[in-house]
C-alpha cells in the first residue's frame, strides 16, 4: 500500500465531532465569563452571523452590519447570560454609550479569539441554507466605539477546520 494513497472515506463524522468539541471551547470560556468575569487582560472578539435564524440585534447595528459582526466583551458590557437548552448566549453591550441587548445562537457564531493569549478558532455556520452564505463578506472590523486591544506580539493561534476535512476525490 503506498503512502501517497487517500484514506478511504469514513464512516465516523470525525471533521462534524472536531467542530463541536472546538465550538464547545468557546462556549465554556463564554460560560466562564457569564459566572465568574474575565480574568486578568483576557478579553473575547466574538464574530457572529447577524442574518443567523434567532439572532436579534437591534436595528441600528443590523442595518451596519446586515451578515456579520465581531463585537468585543471586555470592559463595558452586562447581563452575559449562557443558556444551554436554547443554544446561545445574550449580552447587552454599549455602542456610545447606548446599551443594546444582543441574542446569539450558538451556531452563529464564526469567531472566537482571546487576544491577550493569542488563542482564536474558526467555525462553519451551522443552521442556516447554504444560499444564504454565498455572499459571505470578510469580517468586519469592531466597532469604532470598542476598546481597543493590544497589538498582538506574535502570531495568533487560530485553528482551521479545514485539516480535519476530508479532501474530495480527484476524477480522471
Amino acid at each position: 500500500m503506498s503512502d501517497d494513497a487517500p484514506p478511504p472515506e469514513s464512516l465516523l463524522p470525525y471533521d462534524v465531532w472536531a467542530e463541536e468539541a472546538l465550538r464547545e471551547v468557546a462556549i465554556r470560556a463564554i460560560e466562564s465569563a457569564a459566572a465568574h468575569g474575565l480574568p486578568g487582560d483576557h478579553h473575547f472578539y466574538l464574530t457572529f452571523r447577524t442574518d443567523h435564524p434567532g439572532t436579534s440585534v437591534p436595528g441600528h447595528l443590523k442595518a451596519r452590519y446586515p451578515q456579520e459582526i465581531t463585537i468585543v466583551l471586555q470592559h463595558q458590557y452586562d447581563d452575559l447570560i449562557v443558556d444551554r437548552q436554547a443554544q446561545r448566549f445574550e449580552v447587552t453591550l454599549f455602542f456610545g454609550g447606548v446599551p443594546s441587548r444582543l441574542v446569539v445562537p450558538f451556531g452563529a457564531l464564526t469567531m472566537f479569539h482571546d487576544p491577550h493569549v493569542r488563542f482564536g478558532l474558526r467555525f462553519p455556520v451551522l443552521g442556516m441554507d447554504a444560499a444564504m452564505m454565498d455572499d459571505v463578506p470578510e469580517p468586519e472590523a469592531p466597532p469604532a466605539d470598542a476598546p481597543a486591544a493590544e497589538p498582538p506580539s506574535g502570531p495568533a493561534q487560530v485553528v482551521s477546520l479545514d485539516a480535519f476535512r476530508r479532501k474530495p476525490a480527484k476524477d480522471g
